[in-house]
């Protein structure tokens, strides 16, 4: 994530009084928020994780606090602006115990919500120093505050996923066969660069028997004419994710994985159909796992269908069939559901999907047919 995720000091001055707001409405004291995407949700920019505590302190009754190494202060003061000024930055020497601070801070708090990506060695450090305050996990607040995007938030959305379908499309375009999946995997990054994103964040190439694994990492294997290949690729843009799959085939497909493919692209458009506010995640799973299912592939479906993406790649709410939550206008998710046949082959389509008013917005517009390549 780069620095660039503020929206401006009022819009993070209201996000730090709703999750004021969200601790006290949970019977929590205060929220401990280190570097992360909580963190730049919170305060508009990405500090980095060290070894040397930061902690911003929003407590439920109280302005909020920010502890960090005195190094840190004047990246902290310049990211913030005149957010700084509603904030207590306590700045702190080398030779200070930063803990111990942040105790001072929270004294005669009862419980405790802690951010969900605190290191180990900061969690138990403060589980000792804070004793007998009760320890909970922050996530389930700050999950409150941030699965419904505002429209602001989408509009970064639609713009990385905008970003990623023109690298997709361009990679689509060239040459693949007699390359290795290394240097097609290196081209998308520079693809992704130069269509806009500040971060290329991933590249999944995998061909021929390969594509049948879901997270495989591009190796040395030379594509050749005859594979099937997924390309799942994904950065960040202004601070906020992208993440598309299309499948490629080298020369002209075979028969079965044309029926496969289509099978694929007939759920993943009934899922993406099947969005609107008040259907559960676990139905819009369901829709693609019945119409795979019922052409028997189901046994080679063998992920669940989505997951929120904004400031993470992979965040709240997931689509998946343990999950009832109904959909709310402002979630937004992947629709990615795929068909691995082990030592074979295997096709996944993803689009990132925000459920609206009247339904479900497609981000990712690019066709869904299956891309014959070189």
């Amino acid at each position: 994530m780069t620095n660039d995720a503020s929206f401006g000091p009022a819009i993070h001055r209201d996000r730090l009084e709703r999750a004021s707001a969200e601790a006290a409405s949970r019977d929590l004291d205060a929220l401990l928020i280190t570097p992360s995407p909580d963190y730049a949700y919170l305060l508009g920019y990405a500090a980095p994780a060290l070894e040397r505590l930061t902690c911003l302190i929003v407590a439920a009754d109280a302005p909020p606090a920010l502890v960090l190494p005195r190094l840190e202060e004047p990246l902290a003061r310049h990211a913030l602006g005149e957010l700084a000024n509603e904030i207590s930055i306590v700045a702190w020497e080398e030779t200070d115990d930063p803990i111990a601070l942040v105790r001072t801070i929270v004294d005669g708090a009862r419980r405790v919500g802690v951010q969900d990506q605190m290191w180990a060695r900061f969690v138990l450090r403060l589980r000792a120093a804070l004793d007998p305050v009760e320890l909970v996990a922050a996530g389930p607040a700050m999950s409150a505050l941030r699965r419904i995007k505002t429209p602001e938030e989408v509009d970064r959305l639609r713009s990385a996923a905008s970003a990623a379908d023109e690298a997709m499309a361009a990679i689509g375009a060239e040459r693949l066969s007699g390359r290795t999946e290394l240097d097609v995997a290196k081209r998308i990054r520079e693809l992704l660069l130069d269509a806009g994103h500040d971060v290329a964040g991933f590249a999944i190439v995998a061909s021929g028997p390969n594509s049948a694994s879901p997270h495989h990492e591009p190796g040395d294997r030379l594509i050749e004419r005859g594979d099937a290949i997924v390309l799942d690729i994904g950065g960040s843009r202004a601070g906020y994710a992208s993440d598309t799959s299309r499948t490629a085939f080298v020369g002209d497909p075979d028969p079965e994985f044309v029926a496969l493919y289509t099978v694929l692209r007939v759920a993943q458009a009934a899922a993406c159909e099947a969005v609107k506010p008040g259907v559960a995640c676990s139905e819009i799973d369901a829709t693609a796992r019945r119409i795979i299912d019922e052409a028997g592939y189901g046994e080679a479906f063998i992920h669940r269908t989505g997951h929120g993406i904004g400031l993470e790649t992979h965040e709240e709410p997931y689509i998946v069939a343990s999950n009832d939550e109904p959909l709310q206008p402002g979630h937004a998710f992947s629709v990615e559901p795929g068909i691995y046949v082990a030592g074979r082959w295997g096709a996944r389509i993803e689009d990132i999907v925000v459920c609206t008013e009247d339904g479900g917005e497609r981000l990712n517009t690019t066709s869904t047919e299956l891309l014959i390549v070189g």
